[in-house]
């Protein structure tokens, strides 16, 4: 017997109200009429009542929901043993093996944690024993953790007003509405130039740079990429003042852009640590910080590290099982080759509607930003959300993102089919046509 709809409808209202009572207020819900999902396969969601949702938004699935390898995988080692680093175990060193086998030049100590704010927290408390310094220089209104010091760095949510005196902010490399814009000669080493005004205001609070700490691609900024020689020239001077530079692979990493397994390759720049997050585990918590042997001996001069969850057997037996199903699937050509579609697409339906709209990303990893003019470049927030819930409720999941919310994020499991894309772009057009 199935629920009828003024039923399912109180149900829903009812665990909402006992999530806002046990969760309390800070949590949020994506989407104006919350989803209810209770199963996922590859890209597919499935809500309460059965119904499908194609899963445009995740990057934490990165090889899919549910991938049978990696389920397979979690539950025989969870099966047979799950304890700490701290004991030997075959898993743990093959995984760290494998991961820094991905990596260029010498980053190839891995220390093991379970989420990317954890991973940028090590990163940053590595850079400061290193270098001995305490600064750090981060772009306006990024994101990159939740931990008490990461949140400090998250200027996306932190307050500009609190920002504590190490921090130094850049303005991110945005060529439609920042310093320098499209058509400009140098943008790169123009928005690099920035970083010398920051390492001048941390000399002026009595601080040096221990790190910068950059996206591969500007998520919460507006889904930036980064233009030619922005990064080379970031990271010389970084360097030249003494500090390290961090790439945060949280949102680019693993084959998400589609060239490189790890979004700052496209730049032909070598950090000296890279973190990476959510996607190393398909929605298992494994996270890592990569780095060379130098900078890991020269810390644990100091330091010791534990973690108590990080890198244990069954992470790392899930974490080898990714890397099995990226190879086996050949995951980073597919992403290439979708990510070609998705962008030609993306850009021929917005010129073909008349949207006043910036369509920027690569590979599966897409912003459009819907503007309500073309020349004052005036966010158009409320046309994005409109967007967002036109899909979500004809059963595709996206979301809204920038520091004005007005970025439609598309950012879809590495897995997710050619007529999926297909999909998603018919059900677009319908929203772009629905909320005119």
């Amino acid at each position: 017997m199935t629920s009828k709809p003024d039923e399912s409808a109180g149900a829903e209202a009812a665990l909402i109200q006992r999530r806002e009572r046990a969760l309390g207020p800070a949590y949020r819900l994506f989407y104006d009429e919350p989803v209810h999902l209770i199963r996922g396969e590859g890209a597919w969601l499935f809500d309460v009542a059965g119904k499908r949702y194609l899963d445009c938004y995740n990057n934490v699935a990165s090889v899919g929901h549910c991938h049978p390898r990696v389920v397979a995988a979690l539950a025989e080692q969870a099966g047979k043993l799950n304890t700490h680093t701290r004991y030997l175990h075959e898993n743990v060193v093959r995984y760290a093996e494998r991961l820094g086998a991905t990596l260029p030049g010498d980053l190839k100590v891995c220390m093991f944690v379970c989420t990317g704010t954890e991973a940028n927290d090590l990163a940053f408390r590595i850079a400061r024993t290193v270098t001995g310094h305490e600064g750090a220089i981060v772009t306006e209104f990024a994101y990159h953790g939740n931990s008490t010091v990461v949140t400090e760095l998250s200027t996306a949510e932190y307050p500009a007003r609190d920002r504590p005196d190490y921090l130094a902010v850049i303005e991110p490399p945005d060529p439609l509405r920042g310093l320098f814009r499209y058509g400009e000669p140098n943008l790169g080493p123009r928005y690099a130039g920035l970083v010398d005004g920051a390492i001048a205001q941390l000399k002026s609070r009595g601080h040096a740079p221990a790190m910068l700490l950059c996206d591969g691609i500007f998520d919460s900024n507006g889904v930036l990429t980064a233009p030619e020689g922005y990064f080379r020239a970031a990271y010389e001077k970084v360097r030249a003042a003494g500090g390290l530079c961090i790439a945060d692979e949280v949102q680019s990493g693993l084959c998400r852009l589609g060239d490189h397994v790890w979004g700052f390759e496209d730049s032909g720049v070598i950090p000296d640590i890279v973190t990476m997050g959510k996607p190393i585990g398909d929605g298992h918590p494994l996270a890592a910080v990569v780095t060379t042997p130098a900078i890991a001996e020269a810390f644990s001069r100091k330091f010791h590290y534990f973690n108590t969850f990080g890198g244990n057997p069954v992470s790392t037996a899930v974490g080898l099982a990714v890397l099995d199903v990226i190879e086996d699937e050949q995951i980073l050509a597919h992403v290439h080759e979708l990510g070609n579609v998705l962008r030609r697409a993306l850009r021929e339906l917005v010129e073909s509607r008349g949207i006043a709209a910036d369509v920027r990303g690569k590979g599966l990893f897409h912003g459009i930003e819907m503007l309500e003019d073309a020349t004052t470049l005036r966010p158009a927030a409320g046309q994005a959300r409109k967007v967002r819930e036109h899909l979500r409720r004809h059963g595709v999941l996206v979301g809204t993102s920038g520091p004005h919310d007005n970025v439609i994020k598309i950012r879809p499991p590495l897995v997710i089919s050619r007529e999926q894309v297909e999909l998603l772009l018919n059900t677009l057009d319908e929203a772009f046509r629905a909320v005119a």
